[in-house]
């Protein structure tokens, strides 16, 4: 099985040159399809506008089937605000575009439970849309037109806040306003933390690497498992 790093590691190319905003997205979209069982590739990120025409021409003034209506500057592509995925398939090189595959077998399409990731992060579907769906196609707009964009105008700061506050973890948004707290492994800080009714929350892996432990999450059976490393002439 892939680890996430690998699976982070086939799209990194890809991610390049998008707006740090989409970028952080698009990767926090990955980890969460990953933990949900299902790997996922970037197929596609930044589109220059030669590259947009290009694929405009295909079906139309060049050989192939037609794969947009959008001409170079129509494509949120174009801007770096968009990004195209497949499923990474098992043996780590293939993918695939089947939206009824269920790799991970647990009665809902393995597609389907991306884009609901995705949504809950904040980026717009193109199988959501009516006249020309794109189901491989997210998104996101920060409030701007393409028309706005071709001007010149970027993303306004409050708008890619709006982003970045819905990319972190519920638990993270829902203790925020909760006593923050240092949490220390033999007198050495690790991580801050929170405490809520006596119970202070630390991410396990900060804890882990603390201890000189290995940490490892295994989708299949939705479980965090923490091993310790037994020292030389120790007990184990």
């Amino acid at each position: 099985m892939l680890t996430l790093a690998q699976v982070l590691n086939k799209s990194a190319a890809r991610l390049s040159g998008l707006h740090p905003a989409v970028l952080a997205a698009a990767t926090v979209l990955i980890e969460r399809s990953y933990v949900s069982g299902i790997p996922i590739l970037i197929t596609q990120g930044l589109r220059t506008m030669a590259e947009q025409d290009a694929l405009y021409a295909q079906g139309r003034t060049k050989p192939g089937a037609v794969v947009t209506n959008a001409r170079g500057g129509y494509s949120y592509h174009n801007y770096g605000l968009a990004v195209d995925f497949a499923l990474l398939l098992p043996n780590g090189s293939s993918v695939s575009w089947d939206m009824s595959r269920d790799g991970n077998q647990n009665g809902t399409r393995d597609w389907m439970e991306v884009v609901q990731h995705a949504k809950a992060i904040g980026f717009e579907w193109g199988g959501d849309w009516t006249s020309f769906k794109d189901y491989p196609h997210l998104q996101m707009r920060f409030g701007l037109s393409l028309a706005e964009l071709r001007t010149g105008k970027k993303p306004a700061a409050a708008a890619v806040e709006a982003v970045v506050e819905r990319m972190k973890p519920k638990e993270e948004q829902a203790v925020k306003t909760q006593m923050k707290v240092a949490v220390q492994v033999n007198g050495k800080k690790i991580a801050d933390g929170w405490l809520d009714g006596g119970v202070t929350y630390v991410p396990a892996r900060k804890i882990a690497e603390a201890l000189g432990a290995q940490i490892a999450y295994h989708p299949a059976v939705n479980t965090v498992e923490i091993t310790t490393i037994p020292q030389k002439g120790g007990i184990s």
